[in-house]
């Protein structure tokens, strides 16, 4: 997945997300992060100046915000920033040309699951140091998943994105169902769902598509499997593991049980956002973004109080582990001064400016207590709870070509389903070709 792809959708989800800007952020300074410590950096950065990328076109709260951390970064340590907007069409060609020794920043926001391309790319600088001392020792260690290769941080997590499961309400009151709190609640309700909205609707949607590992992730994860693990320098895929068969056995089991169509196994996201749009999906997961357009494509018939989300409930109980979507901040590996850049960076991903980064920019907060707050609010609730366990994909460049042009576990997802394999053999092949890609050179 391209940069600006990916990115550009973080973007979009900020500006539609529901409700998610009132999450809290602190106008306070820091207690763990002294102003001593950059005072005294001051004498030796004064005068100096460094360059800043964000992605995007500004609008008026990103631009004061970025406004206020120039000025409080230029207080602390005596240097500038410049900032510069780069619009979404542009990101990618603009971070390809920099990392091939053209025109780049000293310091970039990046998308979190484009930490691994760039990082292979030697576009980044580590900035492990920043993450054991000061605020960000209390960044959850969950959330450093796509940004810590083979022992080093190359991105500060500064603001998240996740998923929870939408469902229409009034369906619900309608036909007496509580929110699910168990897997089998769930199945159980798509089941009613079906029963009396007709077959032709899914109950829960399976997403099958290119974004299907959302929702399988979420899965195996809350059963304690995972993809692959890195060990002695190689990745050893993990997909025959009992963990990861479980979670696997109750993704191919929404189509197996019935409550999502066999003829439906190749939509995403955005294919079942329409049929939700359309009156033919109960349930499905995906994020507030979506609101907003179906409300347009329902053409007005289905409204906001006819939508609301939980958190994907696992076999046991409770929240399964989400994917962690976000933004990150990062030193760019050619900066003309790499610790002037890990100050700015060190100041921005600090409490104060991270949750002020997430409330402006409508995203979840990083911060523990910050997002605790957040939990609270019961229309923002499911997402924090998603959060608060959110996990990440193998970070490996190589992971989109196994996650979207191969589609690894989407083709053995279809294969069980259609009944052309058993899915320890359709495990057990997916398993040699996720190793296979993971470990390109």
């Amino acid at each position: 997945m391209r940069i600006a792809k990916t990115t550009a959708a973080t973007v979009t989800t900020a500006a539609l997300a529901l409700g998610l800007a009132a999450c809290g952020g602190s106008s306070e300074p820091s207690k763990s992060q002294p102003a001593q410590s950059a005072s005294a950096a001051g004498p030796k950065f004064a005068g100096q100046s460094l360059t800043v990328w964000r992605l995007g076109d500004p609008n008026e709260p990103s631009q004061k915000y970025m406004d206020e951390l120039v000025a409080e970064f230029k207080t602390q340590t005596g240097a500038d920033a410049k900032v510069q907007w780069i619009p979404w069409p542009q990101v990618n060609d603009k971070f390809t040309a920099a990392a091939a020794g053209g025109e780049g920043p000293d310091v970039t926001e990046i998308g979190n699951d484009q930490v691994p391309l760039w990082q292979s790319q030697d576009a980044l600088a580590p900035v492990t140091s920043i993450t054991t001392s000061g605020d960000q020792a209390q960044i959850p260690k969950n959330l450093f998943g796509l940004e810590t290769i083979d022992g080093e941080v190359y991105a500060m997590p500064w603001g998240a994105g996740t998923r929870a499961v939408m469902y229409r309400t009034d369906w619900f009151k309608e036909l007496k169902i509580e929110v699910p709190k168990t897997w089998d609640e769930l199945l159980a309700a798509a089941k009613k769902i079906q029963e009396e909205k007709g077959k032709d609707v899914d109950g829960f949607a399976f997403n099958g598509g290119s974004d299907a590992n959302h929702l399988l992730g979420a899965l195996a994860w809350s059963e304690g499997g995972d993809y692959a693990v890195k060990e002695g320098g190689k990745w050893v895929g993990k997909l025959t593991d009992p963990a990861f068969k479980a979670g696997f056995a109750s993704y191919t089991g929404i189509v197996t049980s019935g409550v999502s169509g066999k003829s439906r196994l190749t939509q995403n996201t955005t294919d079942i956002r329409t049929r939700f749009s359309n009156g033919k999906v109960g349930m499905y997961l995906t994020a507030s973004w979506d609101i907003a357009t179906i409300k347009e494509e329902s053409k007005g018939k289905i409204k906001d109080g006819q939508m609301a989300f939980f958190p994907l409930p696992s076999k046991s109980g409770g929240e399964t582990p989400a994917f962690f979507g976000g933004n990150d901040i990062a030193v760019w590996n050619d900066a003309k001064n790499k610790e002037l850049a890990t100050e700015f960076v060190k100041l921005a991903s600090g409490k104060k400016w991270a949750d002020r980064y997430a409330k402006d920019g409508g995203l979840l907060p990083v911060y523990p207590d910050t997002l605790a707050e957040l939990a609270k609010d019961p229309a923002q609730a499911p997402f924090a709870a998603a959060f608060a366990k959110a996990k990440a994909f193998p970070a490996d460049p190589q992971w989109t070509e196994a996650n979207e042009t191969k589609a690894v576990l989407q083709n053995a997802a279809r294969s069980v389903i259609e009944g052309k394999a058993t899915a320890d053999d359709a495990l057990a092949s997916a398993n040699k070709e996720l190793e296979d890609i993971l470990n390109q050179s």
